[in-house]
């Protein structure tokens, strides 16, 4: 079966750039472990913190995309979410999964019956009680076609949950026949098709966030649109956003265990610019910033320094519809044109990986050990002249000498860099070629994938949980995240299979194997780029910040000491 690798939480580090959210306060794979002083400060924080201000300044790259947990959620997005919200569980320090709303759970002995206990204490900022109804509206809401989340795929596994998406089944759009419900105002039923090994990770999502209904009807339209259209279960409260300029959070009074949270105010600016981000830095006026490739070069002794590797790919999607994309060859040579060593270790030079591949090295393993990458290793890694054959052989096709596409990308300065180096090799690479780059902040970014609107796009996904299926899921043909227009019978049937089949764990394992040799080296509908990680300056006084391994943050157990 899949074992979950111990994710140890990266602390002390926050400002990063994310899969999709191009910010900075987002981290993912957890490569460092945490020293002993963080893990002891994060959990037993001294008496004498309380002396320091407890304010904490960081800056984002962009604004953030939503606030609403049936939304596109970005990693900025994700971030600040976890923070104002709070799901049944979360994860501590250690990435141990620790009671949130819910104090406690049973399951059955077939393991598809899961009977969670919510804690009487829980208040919304309102004053309102938390109830196991929340958690059923939001979950129904999450599914209700008029508000249907792109994360709904998240609740495959409850039962009915695929039925009432498909609009050809006569449970379509009765959210009310969902496995969920609430059997008194602290008891939340789940009833699961097949026992999932990982599904209370699973509920760590955002999209399984509670949501009060009276105060959501209200809102109407402007729900999550400003802080008074919000309101909060979790550590911190939004208490003013200036769009794009920056946002305040406060700690949340009526939070249940806001005993144990020691930050009073956590202030953030809008900043594209990482020389902009690193001159608030070295000036005080923001505790974290991002390192640019150039800045590590020159911040590569500074003690300040850290860096954390992340459960975050960067991959080039072909827009199929595109003429020249939907010939094979062309995406081949495209993802074979140009040097992915050359772009992690020269223009990112932070620690992230080359990528040929979709699934992260030591991400899982099999019931004997074996890494999810041993079967195929890297895809597509011949070499810039096997890349000019496939060239040719798509110019002949085509029957055509040039071909001019644009390239969709993050308009923050590291990925740009990344972009641009792209750009250059594949037209040296590539005669012909013209590459035109589309630099949008990543809101209008997304926006654009989502309609279609791109050739290629510098694309990433974050994982929530340690199982290949979190990535493969995008690509599927049905799915609200296939934004090339991709179609494969064989893709699909291994991946669905695998999204709720776990009777043979082998089988699986391997039916996962085959199904990423689909996507990248038979059918090249993505040109892997990098495994994301991240270097950064953050100031010694600044405790307890936790790196979770689906790239977000919490700072329930921040603190200032000795500023």
């Amino acid at each position: 079966m899949f074992k979950r690798k111990p994710a140890i939480a990266v602390l002390l580090s926050l400002l990063i750039v994310l899969a999709l959210s191009g910010c900075y306060g987002k981290s993912s794979d957890t490569s460092k472990p945490a020293s002993s002083e963080t893990k002891e400060t994060a959990n037993n924080q001294p008496a004498d913190s309380s002396k320091d201000e407890q304010v904490l300044n960081l800056y984002a790259a962009n604004e953030i995309p939503t606030l609403k947990t049936n939304g596109i959620i970005d990693g900025l997005s994700a971030t600040i979410m976890m923070n104002m919200l709070e799901s049944l569980y979360r994860t501590d320090p250690d990435q141990n999964l620790v009671p949130g709303m819910a104090k406690d759970h049973k399951v059955s002995d077939d393991g598809k019956i899961y009977t969670f206990h919510l804690r009487e204490d829980a208040k919304w900022s309102n004053g309102t009680t938390v109830t196991a109804h929340d958690f059923v509206f939001a979950w129904h809401r999450a599914l209700n076609p008029d508000t249907l989340s792109p994360h709904s795929y998240e609740f495959d596994n409850i039962v009915n949950s695929v039925e009432i998406q498909d609009k050809d089944h006569e449970l379509y759009g009765k959210v009310d026949a969902l496995g969920v419900k609430a059997l008194d105002d602290y008891t939340l039923e789940v009833q699961l098709k097949n026992a999932i090994p990982y599904f209370l990770d699973t509920l760590t999502n955002i999209v399984f966030y509670p949501q009060n209904e009276e105060f959501v009807t209200a809102q109407g339209d402007n729900y999550a649109l400003e802080p008074e259209n919000l309101i909060y279960n979790g550590p911190f409260v939004l208490d003013s956003w200036k769009h794009e300029e920056g946002w305040v959070l406060k700690k949340n009074p009526n939070y249940w265990d806001a005993e144990n949270v020691k930050l009073e105010t956590i202030n953030f600016k809008v900043v594209k610019d990482v020389s902009t981000g690193v001159n608030l830095y070295d000036s005080g006026t923001v505790d974290m910033t991002n390192l640019s490739s150039e800045f590590v070069d020159l911040y590569h002794d500074h003690p300040d320094l850290q860096s954390s590797l992340k459960r975050e790919m960067y991959f080039i999607r072909f827009n199929l519809q595109n003429k020249n994309l939907s010939n094979a060859n062309i995406r081949k040579a495209i993802d074979m044109g140009w040097n992915k060593k050359e772009a992690a270790e020269m223009i990112l030079k932070n620690g992230s990986l080359p990528a040929y591949f979709l699934i992260p090295e030591n991400m899982v393993t099999s019931s004997d050990g074996e890494d999810f990458r041993s079967k195929y290793g890297n895809f597509n890694d011949k070499g810039i002249e096997k890349a000019q054959e496939y060239w040719q052989n798509g110019l002949e096709e085509l029957s055509t000498n040039k071909v001019e596409l644009e390239f969709l990308s993050y308009d923050d300065g590291q990925r740009k860099s990344v972009a641009e180096y792209i750009k250059n090799q594949l037209e040296k690479n590539l005669p012909g070629l013209t590459l035109k780059i589309n630099q949008q902040p990543n809101k209008q970014k997304l926006a654009l994938e989502g309609k279609q609107e791109y050739d290629m796009t510098h694309s990433g996904w974050r994982s929530d949980i340690a199982d290949p299926t979190d990535f493969m899921s995008i690509h599927l043909s049905d799915g609200p995240y296939n934004w090339q227009s991709y179609v494969s019978a064989d893709y699909d049937q291994l991946v669905k299979k695998a999204q709720v089949d776990f009777t043979n764990l082998e089988e699986r394992f391997n039916n996962l194997q085959d199904a990423e040799q689909i996507l990248i080296e038979k059918d090249t509908v993505i040109s892997p780029m990098y495994q994301a990680s991240d270097a950064y300056l953050v100031k010694p006084y600044v405790k307890g910040l936790v790196a979770n391994p689906n790239s977000t943050y919490s700072y329930k157990w921040t603190y200032i000491e000795g500023k």
